[in-house]
């Protein structure tokens, strides 16, 4: 798919359906898309194109049709009476975008609370769960479902539209979400009786196809009891991949290592899934070489071992080694070999190198980047209290102590300057004119979270500062070296200021002070 460069506008064209002329995204204009979404493509009777439907006419003949009705009758027709006149097209006026619109010949009158149309529907009667009486037991297990119908009259649906209603007053669920929950409830529920259970497999495709919203729908579900998530896990699909192509005895052994990493045992607590990944990236290059002459662990010996580690260097010899470590002294403490050949090498100390502080020049372009208030703020939170991306995105509203000038990321209370505090207030002044609904507290949202309750993922909170040299991370690198340099290189200092591990807060000690001798050696100009 072609990437277009940042900034880039489509120029104006045609509609690939209706032929119409204008400024709109896509191929199609967005009539002719959502006139698309409705109804499927075949042949039109009129033009002869295949294009989507109704009535066995394309939406272009329908445009015809109806402006040949209102140069008859001077005045807009109803569906009935154009659909007469189809069959009567022979050519097409050409249009620009948006001229067909159908509006009322009038302008409707003004409700009570000022908005035009029609009044505002009620919400649905409250309901309960359908109460089973007597009913005959099904024969057979519960078979799929034809989820190409709409249920529209259920006690089932009536009860679903209820609860569907107070999630969506609970948590910000705008007009349109709430009507295409209320698509998907109809059609997943089409036939549901008592007892059945709707599987996430079963609905995934159907709700996908007509793009309805399978989370909110899903959360509908839940409440009600009804619902099964029966689709594999992301952990399941990737691990698999990961195993492919190793010999079988040492593909069952380095499943078990890494179920155990992220289960946990006996013995071991569990890893994050994050820590998980890793590992099994760092050995799986070893065990691929390994089992084309080797079935199981057991047959690796150290100078194996040796061998293959001679290849790597650097950074990349310590990740690796430290993994295979992990697994041959699980392998060993299970009885699955009888000699562990990674004891006894040195994985070495790291190295690391001198951290160096970011150019004025790096810091500024990073700052111009940050245009809208939910950068400025991520991107102070970031550069001046050092916090780290997944602590930016787990702040909650409760935090946030403004009349203390208070506020507290990942458990430390931390005081507010002047800087964080206007681009704060200016935040929450967006978040509340954006999203006057929401029932997510935490502090930074998003169009996907604020009708949810989780959190915004990393690549969100980073996506501003990507493709910069000063990125989120080397910002809050640069802020506790700066206070490095700025109050001495005291270890202690940094840990209490910043809560650091104590090996942390001596690198960056270290790297402080030889900044600060480079500095003094410097001859003076």
């Amino acid at each position: 798919m072609a990437r277009f460069p940042k900034g880039y506008v489509k120029p104006t064209d045609s509609c690939d359906s209706c032929l119409a002329w204008g400024n709109f995204s896509g191929r199609l204009c967005p009539t002719c898309y959502m006139f698309g979404r409705g109804h499927d493509a075949a042949v039109c009777t009129g033009c002869r194109r295949d294009q989507p439907l109704k009535w066995n006419y394309c939406r272009l003949c329908w445009c015809q049709a109806r402006l040949n009705a209102k140069a008859v009758v001077g005045r807009p027709m109803d569906e009935t009476d154009v659909r007469g006149r189809l069959a009567a097209v022979r050519h097409h006026q050409l249009f620009f975008v948006g001229m067909h619109y159908r509006r009322r010949p009038t302008l409707a009158a003004r409700t009570r609370g000022g908005r035009r149309g029609a009044t505002r529907k009620p919400p649905p009667a409250p309901a309960r769960r359908p109460d089973p009486g007597w009913r005959q037991l099904p024969l057979f297990a519960q078979i799929p479902r034809d989820y190409s119908r709409l249920a529209l009259a259920s006690p089932w649906l009536a009860w679903a539209k209820y609860l569907a209603h107070r999630l969506a007053e609970t948590r910000g669920w705008g007009r349109n979400i709430r009507f295409a929950v209320n698509r998907g409830l109809a059609l997943v529920l089409t036939g549901h009786v008592e007892g059945d259970v709707i599987r996430h497999t079963e609905i995934f495709a159907p709700l996908r196809a007509l793009d309805l919203p399978v989370g909110h729908t899903v959360t509908v579900l839940d409440k009600m009891g009804i619902f099964e998530d029966d689709s594999e896990p992301s952990f399941e699909r990737w691990l698999a991949e990961r195993l492919e192509g190793l010999a079988p005895g040492i593909r069952s052994e380095a499943e078990r290592w890494t179920r155990l990493l992220r289960d946990g045992g006996p013995r071991s607590l569990p890893r994050r899934e994050g820590t998980v990944w890793l590992y099994l990236n760092r050995v799986r290059p070893a065990l691929l070489e390994w089992s084309n002459p080797y079935d199981h662990l057991r047959e690796v010996t150290r100078d194996d071992v040796l061998t293959y580690i001679k290849t790597l260097h650097g950074h990349q010899r310590h990740d690796q080694l430290v993994a295979l470590r992990s697994l041959f002294t699980w392998a060993k403490r299970n009885g699955l070999i009888f000699r562990n050949p990674t004891s006894r090498i040195k994985v070495g100390q790291y190295e690391y190198a001198v951290l160096q502080p970011l150019v004025p020049e790096q810091v500024d372009r990073s700052v111009a980047a940050a245009t809208t208030p939910a950068t400025r703020l991520i991107l102070a939170l970031a550069a001046v209290h050092a916090a780290r991306v997944a602590q930016i995105a787990n702040l909650m509203l409760d935090d946030l102590d403004i009349g203390n000038r208070r506020l507290t990321i990942a458990g430390r209370v931390r005081p507010l300057d002047e800087l964080t505090l206007k681009l704060l207030l200016d935040w929450l002044e967006h978040r509340r004119n954006r999203w006057p609904n929401t029932a997510n507290l935490h502090l930074l949202i998003n169009n996907q979270t604020a009708t949810r309750t989780s959190r915004a993922s990393n690549h969100w909170i980073s996506a501003s500062m990507r493709g910069q040299d000063a990125t989120l991370e080397r910002l809050r690198v640069d802020r506790q070296l700066e206070e490095a340099l700025t109050h001495g290189p005291d270890p202690l200092h940094l840990a209490e200021v910043f809560g650091l591990d104590e090996k942390t807060a001596m690198r960056y000690a270290d790297s402080a002070r030889a900044l600060l001798h480079q500095a003094a050696e410097q001859p003076l100009q």
